[in-house]
């Protein structure tokens, strides 16, 4: 059992929902990810999703997009990305650590490296999942295999247009969580609809026997005790980067912790 099933597992037996905060890595410092993250954890993050900067982040807002660009510019690729974890791990040997992102970087990483080496590398810096935006599940068993032979879950979106049989076939596949997208659009875009939210989750749970986190519109203690009511996470992503986007380097990892604590009291309340 990975860690992402394991931390599961003690939410439910305590009656909790998983807190899993986004952050693009490398941004808005080329430095400040693995101390970012351990900040999270201090604030009571259950997962971390880091987004592996790219060009064209085609599911990504315009407030994402702008963190990737800047990471990008920073010199921010995967190979400063599984740094970045691996720094993560030295302290930290527990919470699940999630990459999330979009196909060409994992191409790309394999092209440089050698066939299999993102799913080698990722498995021994400490990636527990991976998220890819752009890999449809029927196209992607052998890819599923490979993760769960090194002990790590490929992690698949739901969105409200997503018919039966698309969430049959994630389920076949699909470990660690699902992600619904509680939006149509863009992250951070529209507002939340959380009776649409609560009515979609029974149609997911008749395919997808794994946790189901939320995410997509999640803005405040408010929306996330809502969401938290009725997911088994609850993802926050383009209010974090926002609120750290124009920040000092002393303080961004003080201001995300701050905003977390909130979140995680309202999701405990």
């Amino acid at each position: 059992m990975n860690r992402i099933s394991t931390t599961f597992d003690q939410l439910k037996a305590q009656g909790r929902k998983a807190l899993v905060p986004y952050v693009t890595a490398g941004f808005p410092f080329a430095d400040i990810t693995p101390a970012l993250m351990h900040g999270m954890v201090e604030a009571g993050a259950d997962v971390i999703e880091l987004g592996v900067p790219f060009s064209d982040p085609m599911a990504d807002g315009p407030v994402i997009q702008k963190a990737g660009e800047k990471a990008l510019a920073l010199g921010i690729g995967m190979t400063q990305v599984l740094d970045h974890v691996r720094d993560f791990r030295k302290r930290n040997s527990t919470t699940p650590v999630v990459l999330m992102g979009y196909a060409n970087p994992v191409e790309r990483y394999d092209q440089v490296h050698g066939a299999g080496a993102f799913v080698r590398d990722a498995a021994a810096a400490g990636v527990d999942g991976v998220l890819v935006v752009d890999y449809p599940p029927e196209e992607c068993e052998t890819f599923a295999a490979s993760l769960r032979a090194h002990g790590m879950d490929l992690i698949f979106l739901l969105a409200p247009t997503s018919t039966d049989e698309r969430m049959a076939q994630v389920a076949r596949v699909a470990s660690g969580y699902v992600y619904y997208v509680s939006l149509k659009g863009v992250t951070g875009s529209g507002a939340l609809d959380t009776a649409a939210v609560e009515q979609m989750l029974p149609r997911i749970r008749q395919h997808v026997q794994i946790p189901v986190g939320v995410g997509f519109g999640i803005r405040d203690a408010a929306t996330a005790q809502a969401i938290g009511k009725v997911a088994d996470a609850v993802v926050i992503g383009t209010r974090i980067i926002q609120l750290i986007e124009d920040q000092p380097h002393e303080k961004v990892v003080a201001i995300t912790v701050d905003f977390l604590r909130g979140i995680r009291k309202a999701l405990d309340a």
